[in-house]
């Protein structure tokens, strides 16, 4: 049975498009959020056509999210929207994306 809090996470994804890609569900790695982030419109569009661009948001909130057996990560969304990204930020670079899942509910 497939746990509720799961989704498919990618290493060091570009733009959105690659964590939409067909996969299998024992690929699916369990998750936290320890914080939503709400984006305005353009900011969301622009965060996900370019997840390696540095963005400030993931610097600030590094320090909650971590990987593991369950990814702590930011959800982060499109203010009036459900679907969004899991973001975990790199570690050593803050700024940017390390792991990344895309979700169409966030709990």
């Amino acid at each position: 049975m497939k746990n509720k809090n799961t989704a498919y996470f990618v290493r060091c994804p570009s733009t959105i498009e690659e964590l939409k890609k067909a996969h299998l569900i024992e690929r699916e790695r369990p998750y936290e959020v320890a914080k939503e982030v709400i984006l305005s419109a353009i900011d969301y569009n622009n965060f996900i056509t370019d997840m390696v661009a540095d963005r400030r948001f993931l610097e600030d909130n590094a320090a909650l999210c971590s990987e593991g057996e369950t990814m702590k990560c930011l959800f982060v969304h499109q203010r009036g929207k459900q679907d969004g990204v899991l973001a975990v930020p790199a570690p050593k670079h803050t700024c940017f994306v390390k792991w990344a899942a895309f979700v169409t509910k966030a709990e």
